[in-house]
């Protein structure tokens, strides 16, 4: 993949100080992108270890490094290792859109969906979080479908789950974390299929043909 959040939406999500919707999309992505894992643990540790340092006693000190070989010793436990592997697997769940079983990333999985709502090849479940202006869905776009030509009148965070899609800047594969703004005009389409979950904090803009007539109701639909 090659679409990652910013190191700085990153920082944020490894501080807890996310939004639902955003934190659900940045552990879904990195259940998908070992790179980004590892980026989150760095920042992690290197905020542990700050917060540590910011004592000088030695009686800290001493309690840091207890700490840090009762941790060592806990993930040498192979067989604590093989629970958590057992517990991911029994959980997993999936979900039907259009005949077609996804099974979603394990942040997602105890989500509410809303009533699917369907417009031509386009099939949106909303999450309802309670963030407001925030709005949290899951998409389904059957293969060979569109959403027309539109920019963003505020920001727009797609992430891929499963399928393929492309627009007029490349194309993205599952996991890929594509967020967009008024800055970015596209038509994404698909030939395969695919499910996105995404959050947005305003309107489309659509901004070519028939579509434009949805314009003035935009801030309903979106």
């Amino acid at each position: 993949m090659r679409h990652h959040p910013t190191h700085e939406l990153m920082s944020v999500f490894a501080s807890g100080e996310l939004p639902a919707s955003l934190s659900i999309a940045v552990a879904a992505h990195l259940e998908l992108c070992r790179d980004c894992q590892t980026t989150v643990d760095r920042i992690t540790q290197q905020a542990a270890q700050q917060e540590f340092t910011t004592s000088s006693t030695s009686y800290q000190q001493d309690h840091e490094d207890d700490f840090a070989d009762m941790i060592a010793q806990i993930t040498q436990d192979d067989a604590l290792f093989d629970a958590q592997i057992y517990s991911d697997k029994a959980v997993e769940q999936t979900i039907e859109f259009k005949g077609q079983h996804y099974t979603l990333p394990r942040a997602l999985q105890s989500l509410v969906l809303q009533k699917p709502q369907k417009l031509g090849k386009l099939t949106r479940s909303r999450i309802d979080l309670q963030e407001g202006s925030l709005k949290t869905s899951l998409l389904h776009i059957e293969p060979g479908g569109s959403v027309p030509m539109h920019t963003h009148k505020g920001f727009e965070l797609t992430l891929l789950l499963d399928g393929e899609f492309e627009d007029q800047m490349g194309k993205y594969q599952i996991g890929d974390f594509i967020w967009l703004t008024g800055e970015h005009e596209h038509t994404p389409t698909t030939t395969t299929g695919c499910l996105c979950f995404t959050v947005s904090n305003d309107a489309l803009q659509f901004t070519q043909g028939i579509s434009k007539l949805l314009n003035p109701i935009g801030q309903f639909i979106y």
